[in-house]
């Protein structure tokens, strides 16, 4: 059914459809409309779930870790700052192979504050173990939700999914969204049946201490699914666009005007949209322009990107994080998916923008597109205010 919708309700309603038997989460803007949804309703009694306040971000991972542990399906939501009080558990859930789905409303980072969208809070966690899928827009935001449960729940799995939106952009912006039928929803979404769970019937233990002989086998095997689940997504995806009529190709990029290109832009999340109309516009003017927009962000599809950009001469790299003192953080993976191949870009430039919500607009791609020259750079950051820079920013 089709409808008219902020994007933070639009995830409630997928949410819903879901059928998550535990809810948790702390408000938090930009996340906070999603969450308020579910809360009313369950409390309309149109969902059968325990949704359960908390004080803390941290409290609320911790609940869905336990209702994940006992065998529920569960779901979580939260941004920035809340994204760090969670973070002790956030790596628990992974190395306990929990299938928790979780919503992360992308925001900036303090200090200072700042409220606004960018993405160096799920990027600074991408080692977690967490699957992290990143929507452009708002159609993509609720189908992410719905694979996400699937892929986590897959028996070959079990890991938890963290389906990133941008905040504010996607969680507040208005889009015409199709949100699936409930029985197309079952039929690509089959009741949860855990491997394994905590049950005083039958007795087990999670989470345990592993000494040196255990604990590094527990990374190889997160490792190992992680680099096996990239199969596992296409697969998925074709599930899905069987059942929905959408098609995702393999959920790991996206390739749009990439075959002739000599200039690509690297880039993820809903900047996407303004890089195609800005590639359109240099289109009409005869230049050979394209974008490859990754969606799946972890794992890291490197073989895909290889295949996708080893014959266009120079790519630039767009993030929407830093990693200060190193190259960023995108660029970093596109660097190690050409190192030491025989075909590839022989530029691969690192620009960084949008930072705190500063707007990216069709200038900035298309200044982007002109810096992109036979030198290369690092972490170049764009949109920068030269007045600001001769004042001391250290307070």
């Amino acid at each position: 059914m089709k409808e008219f919708v902020e994007g933070s309700h639009a995830v409630a309603q997928i949410i819903k459809a879901c059928q998550p038997g535990v809810i948790s989460a702390y408000p938090i803007t930009p996340q906070t409309h999603i969450v308020e949804d579910l809360a009313q309703i369950v409390a309309n009694g149109e969902l059968k779930a325990q949704f359960v306040n908390v004080e803390s971000e941290h409290s609320a991972a911790s609940v869905v870790l336990g209702a994940s542990a006992t065998g529920v399906r569960v779901y979580t939501a939260t941004s920035s700052q809340g994204l760090f009080y969670m973070q002790e558990v956030i790596f628990n859930i992974a190395g306990m192979r929990l299938p928790v789905v979780m919503t992360c409303a992308n925001r900036a980072i303090s200090a200072p504050i700042n409220i606004w969208n960018d993405q160096q809070d799920s990027i600074s966690l991408r080692d977690a173990g967490w699957f992290q899928i990143y929507a452009e827009d708002n159609q993509e935001a609720v189908d992410f939700h719905l694979i996400g449960y699937r892929l986590a729940e897959d028996k070959r799995v079990m890991l938890p999914v963290m389906v990133c939106m941008d905040g504010f952009i996607l969680t507040h912006g208005m889009e015409t969204v199709d949100i699936p039928e409930q029985d197309k929803v079952n039929k690509f979404l089959p009741n949860y049946n855990p491997l394994y769970k905590l049950d005083p019937a039958e007795p087990i233990s999670m989470g345990l201490l592993a000494d040196p002989d255990y604990y590094m086998e527990t990374r190889f095997a997160i490792q190992e699914t992680m680099k096996a689940s990239l199969g596992y997504l296409s697969e998925i995806s074709r599930e899905f666009n069987a059942v929905f009529g959408r098609d995702y190709k393999d959920l790991l990029v996206e390739e749009y005007q990439t075959k002739d290109a000599d200039k690509v832009i690297v880039a993820m999340g809903s900047v996407c949209g303004t890089i195609k109309e800005a590639v359109d516009e240099q289109r009409a003017k005869g230049k050979k322009v394209g974008l490859l927009r990754i969606i799946t962000y972890r794992p890291f599809p490197y073989a895909r990107v290889y295949e996708a950009l080893k014959d266009v001469p120079r790519v630039a790299v767009l993030d929407k994080a830093v990693s200060l003192g190193a190259y960023a953080p995108i660029a970093v993976e596109m660097k190690a998916a050409f190192y030491g191949k025989k075909k590839g870009p022989k530029v691969i430039s690192s620009f960084v923008g949008g930072l705190g919500g500063r707007d990216i607009t069709l200038e900035s791609i298309h200044e982007v597109f002109r810096r992109l020259t036979a030198k290369e750079v690092n972490s170049d950051f764009i949109d920068l205010k030269p007045e600001l820079l001769k004042e001391d920013t250290r307070s």
